[in-house]
């Protein structure tokens, strides 16, 4: 006997259909969403099969078993049409990077700002990075400086995630936008 769901082709592995359920009793649930009441597995199968749909194991942990009648290739179409709108609802959060110089004038500074401003109205963190050459290296406190007046620049839309830290020729900071309240 060919049953209806070995047509569909690939399906989940921890859902069990049809002859795969082999608990003595399950509570069933009809295609209408009435309860059947407990019944065994054969008898469960043979009114699915009446009624052409096929019986679903959806939820194993209970005690008995609970089954419904349903059609499987629907119900797999409506999930996966579920899975893709809610990845077309997320937004991936990007890290963004905005460098510095020890010695930028206001106007870049400013460019600076407005750029990072900008990502993080958009969602995403963005990494504040100086990088100290030759002698620079020797005033690390001037780039502390530069990065917390940036960061105060943007303390109205942005939070400090990581405060600034010098690691090896780079001074780090990173800003995540303010959560919602």
């Amino acid at each position: 006997m060919l049953w209806r769901c070995l047509t569909i082709g690939k399906k989940d592995n921890n859902i069990q259909i049809n002859d795969e359920i082999r608990d003595e009793e399950l509570r069933v649930i009809g295609s209408d969403g009435q309860q059947l009441g407990i019944m065994s597995a054969k008898q469960a199968l043979d009114l699915a099969e009446q009624n052409n749909l096929d019986l679903v194991k959806i939820a194993p942990q209970s005690k008995p078993p609970v089954c419904k009648i349903m059609d499987y290739g629907k119900y797999r179409f409506e999930q996966s049409k579920r899975e893709k709108e809610a990845r077309k609802n997320q937004h991936i959060v990007d890290i963004k990077e905005v460098r510095l110089s020890l010695n930028i004038d206001t106007h870049d500074f400013n460019t600076k700002l407005n750029n990072a401003l900008k990502f993080i109205k958009h969602g995403d963190k963005v990494k504040v990075s100086i990088r100290f050459r030759g002698r620079e290296m020797g005033h690390p406190e001037i780039g502390l400086e530069i990065m917390q007046r940036f960061a105060e620049a943007c303390s109205e839309v942005a939070v400090i995630e990581k405060s600034a830290k010098l690691e090896g020729r780079n001074m780090i900071m990173f800003l995540a936008p303010k959560p919602n309240k």
